[in-house]
């Protein structure tokens, strides 16, 4: 049995459940907001200047924050939305060999071999001709990517690359394809006319549900844990967060993490900016005043030592499951965490309670960036890099510690109100 109160776990594994696209996990995460009595607000209305729990919605990203009488402060809580996946091309239709498949695109650094005899979902949004948008999941096992028998491919065990374009298109049925029946299809699970759906951001979604691993249920495997740990930690500690003196709470979570942050509503848009500016209000001094008195926490999943490879570790770093939220770290500023930085990291972990760890690359393996630099950089903020440590970084089915996901959200809690 579980050692550990896993109220904040089963919540994630809930919110994991609703979320299998960017689209849905800001549904979602905005369901929560509001149940907590937080307020959506459009972009095109004028904004309320008064106190109270607000948020805005741009393309798969969500920035909600708590609105105070008097402030000096930002604290920030980044996070991503997006999730290396398949992403269902704008002509679907395709087939071969007396198979209807489905044309894909890679979306990020997706492993190949772990989405194989998968069964998988389709989720996404639909844009209509009156510009509205709905959502869709068709929740039961449509789509599959199928392995080749080992009997006709002896070489499997040894490392076989897979072709993105002519070896990843899944299947989803028999017959000749027609051009338009999936698009079709989806709009009827929508319950909207076809003819009235103009654009589409359709994914496939893993279908496994998330579920305790092991002899004692300490570890936790679902999809998506890269990055909605992150975003839902940043949407509890939020709620939690009634008292923080003269200082905003913000959470910050962006879609097109995996495919670099150059979107109008990633990373490297202004989307953020904009709202802190409008939460400031036209004075640009003031303005500049806050932001230099104001701090970000960017929070990602990093890897934990791996049992089997320990040597792609660095030696003196090696992170693992339940030891703690990660400071991480990277002289070439792949991760923001200067000096200052890691005394924010430390103050806010303390302040929290919980214990934490420090995660570095090996020299000779470079490993991935986050929103940490980009937005640091963009709003000229002091900015530090955290995140979980985890098993099978981008896989189909990635796997923590069971106790961390609450860990982070009480170091995200932390930050807010030290």
């Amino acid at each position: 049995m579980p050692r550990f109160d896993r109220s904040h776990t089963d919540d994630l594994a809930a919110f994991i459940q609703a979320s299998p696209t960017p689209h849905h996990a800001c549904a979602e995460a905005g369901r929560l907001l509001e149940a907590a009595g937080f307020r959506r607000l459009d972009e095109t209305d004028a904004w309320p200047t008064g106190p109270g729990g607000h948020y805005a919605v741009r393309d798969g990203s969500i920035i909600a924050w708590r609105q105070r009488a008097d402030f000096d402060a930002f604290r920030i809580f980044g996070a991503h939305t997006d999730t290396p996946t398949f992403k269902v091309k704008p002509n679907p239709d395709t087939g071969s060999a007396g198979w209807k498949q489905i044309a894909v695109e890679v979306y990020g650094g997706v492993p190949h071999q772990t989405w194989l005899d998968r069964d998988l979902s389709v989720a996404g949004r639909l844009v209509m001709r009156d510009g509205t948008e709905v959502l869709v999941h068709v929740d039961r096992p449509l789509l599959r990517i199928p392995r080749l028998a080992i009997h006709l491919d002896r070489g499997v065990n040894e490392g076989q690359k897979l072709n993105a374009q002519s070896q990843l298109t899944p299947i989803w049925g028999l017959g000749q394809p027609r051009e338009g029946e999936f698009l079709e299809f989806i709009a009827a699970e929508a319950g909207v006319d076809a003819d009235d759906v103009l654009g589409h951001d359709l994914f496939a979604a893993a279908l496994d549900e998330p579920a305790y691993l092991g002899k004692d249920e300490e570890l936790f495997a679902a999809w998506r844990l890269d990055n909605l740990t992150s975003t839902h930690a940043g949407v509890a500690a939020l709620i939690a967060a009634e008292d923080t003196g003269t200082r905003v709470p913000v959470l910050a979570a962006f879609n097109y993490e995996e495919v670099g942050s150059m979107t109008y509503s990633g990373a490297q848009s202004p989307f953020l900016e904009s709202v802190l500016r409008r939460i400031v209000g036209d004075e640009a001094e003031r303005y500049e005043r806050v932001i230099a008195a104001s701090a970000m926490m960017s929070s990602d999943t990093g890897n934990a030592v791996h049992p089997n490879y320990p040597e792609k570790h660095e030696p003196g770093h090696r992170p693992i499951p339940d030891g703690g939220p990660m400071i991480k770290v990277s002289a070439n500023q792949r991760y923001a965490s200067g000096a200052e930085e890691q005394a924010l990291f430390r103050r806010s972990a303390e302040a929290a309670g919980i214990p934490w760890q420090t995660y570095v690359n090996r020299n000779d393996i470079p490993g991935g960036t986050t929103i940490g630099p980009i937005s640091g950089t963009q709003l000229g903020i002091l900015t530090v890099d955290v995140g979980l440590p985890i098993l099978s970084m981008h896989s189909a089915r990635e796997l923590c510690g069971a106790e961390d996901p609450g860990r982070l959200a009480d170091l995200a809690l932390g930050l807010f109100t030290h």
